[in-house]
């Protein structure tokens, strides 16, 4: 089995709910879903107080280029449109919606029937993509649309496609792949349109063998350009760099996109989600998400509307442990902390994961004794012990030049620090930091060449 070169641990898997299949989450009184699901600008609300909406109606409009379209996910009446906190406790502003019935627009094809001719071009397609609203469904929540739209220079070869989900706990996609294995390669296929290319991959780890499986035989069935890729198990695997490595051995340059290496990686959740849009008109309203725990008496895999509380679908999986000592949005390794349950359910989150006590407490950190654990760790090729004490002490030019901007904030030189230094915390809190001077220098640079150029005119 294939697997990435450089770095990487071995986290326990602690799959808990593998063997959970998807269960349909209880729609509430109210939901509040938020205009910030998305990497980029925000979305704008476009409804307000006492407007009827239905299920799929739009409620948010991009806020710039990169954005996303919001979608109402129930029916009823807009209640507010206030600010909300989000999973991490950020002030977000939020249209909330009293629940009446449960109408869905017209347009929407709620059949069960799998549509598998796929009719519109590729510029249609891209514009349905943005029209639904899909973004990335790993976490990072890039806008699709954009993803679907390489610069120029770009030479697109092939779709890569995340099934790995190496986060411990986790099992969304897992879930995903086993209920809906055709679906997805369809939207494989339609993702495969978009950027002009034949062939793709779909990268799973091993062990996910019954999701190895099933892909394998539905990509026969009618799907050979599609190739399953089994992975070894290591951890930052669904990394988009490390995928792209695992998968057809390229680099992605530092400081490069992964389309330098003509491959499109999109999340397994992403290509499901861009086949309900483009063949069913489905905008991204709802998700799967994962809630476990070593404590959690119910460990679930929910599909859940986006706007949902969290509180609710912790509920469904038996409620907070009395031994509770943290609650995270998403996994251990790159989820963070909630401050409260008291947040709502939104495009990017693939799981609640609630911390035994004993779990969630740091160790006392200790003085670097110089191992280089972090360094054999980093699946970047980093120095995580130099990138932390830098940016401690605010050394902003010795962090840009040990290359702060490649950290993809993977967390594995914490896990694999014995002196449990908290390496990435610090490395977080410098690389906005080296990435606000990046962005004046390249302000910069433009306006003397455009104060250039208008010289150059005025002669």
């Amino acid at each position: 089995m294939k697997t990435f070169k450089l770095g990487g641990v071995h986290p326990a898997a602690n799959k808990l709910s593998a063997k959970a299949p998807i269960e349909v989450a209880a729609v509430p009184a109210v939901v509040a879903i938020p205009m910030a699901q998305n990497l980029g600008a925000p979305s704008k609300a476009i409804v307000a107080k006492g407007d009827k909406v239905k299920v799929g109606t739009p409620i948010g409009e991009p806020g710039g280029f990169v954005s996303s379209f919001v979608h109402s996910s129930v029916s009823g009446t807009v209640d507010k449109v206030d600010f909300v906190e989000d999973p991490t406790g950020k002030k977000v502003p939020a249209v909330f919606i009293k629940v009446e019935g449960d109408e869905w627009l017209e347009t929407i094809d709620r059949s069960t029937e799998i549509k598998r001719e796929i009719s519109l071009s590729k510029e249609e397609i891209i514009a349905k993509v943005k029209e639904m609203g899909i973004v990335g469904m790993g976490g990072a929540t890039f806008p699709t649309q954009v993803k679907l739209m390489p610069p120029p220079t770009a030479k697109p070869q092939c779709v890569i496609i995340n099934g790995v989900e190496c986060e411990p706990y986790l099992t969304s996609d897992h879930a995903l792949m086993l209920a809906h294995p055709e679906e997805i390669c369809i939207g494989v296929q339609i993702l495969e349109k978009a950027m002009g290319v034949k062939k793709a991959y779909i990268g799973i780890e091993a062990n996910k063998p019954d999701a190895i499986q099933l892909m394998t035989e539905t990509a026969k069935k009618g799907y050979p350009e599609i190739e399953i890729v089994p992975l070894k198990l290591k951890y930052p695997q669904g990394g988009e760099k490390q995928l792209i490595n695992a998968v057809i051995g390229a680099e992605v340059p530092s400081g490069g996109l992964p389309i330098a290496t003509g491959a499109l990686v999109q999340n397994v959740g992403t290509a499901f989600a861009v086949y309900e849009a483009v063949q069913k008109n489905k905008p991204l309203i709802d998700r799967v998400v994962t809630v476990t725990g070593k404590s959690v008496s119910k460990p679930s895999n929910f599909l859940a509307r986006i706007g949902v509380p969290i509180q609710q679908l912790i509920e469904a999986a038996g409620g907070v442990p009395e031994d509770t000592g943290k609650i995270i949005s998403g996994g251990p390794m790159m989820g963070k902390a909630m401050p409260d349950t008291n947040s709502y359910m939104v495009k990017g989150c693939s799981g609640i994961l609630i911390m035994k006590n004993e779990e969630a407490r740091r160790k006392e950190a200790g003085p670097c004794i110089r191992c280089a654990k972090c360094v054999h760790a980093c699946p970047m090729g980093l120095q995580p012990n130099f990138l932390a004490t830098f940016a401690e002490k605010n050394m902003l030019d010795k962090c840009e030049e040990e290359r702060i901007y490649d950290c993809i904030e993977c967390g594995s030189c914490s896990f694999s620090c014995p002196a449990h230094r908290p390496l990435l915390d610090w490395i977080r809190q410098g690389k906005p930091k080296v990435m606000g001077i990046l962005r004046a220098r390249a302000a910069e640079a433009k306006a003397k060449a455009d104060a250039a150029k208008a010289a150059a005119a005025a002669k």
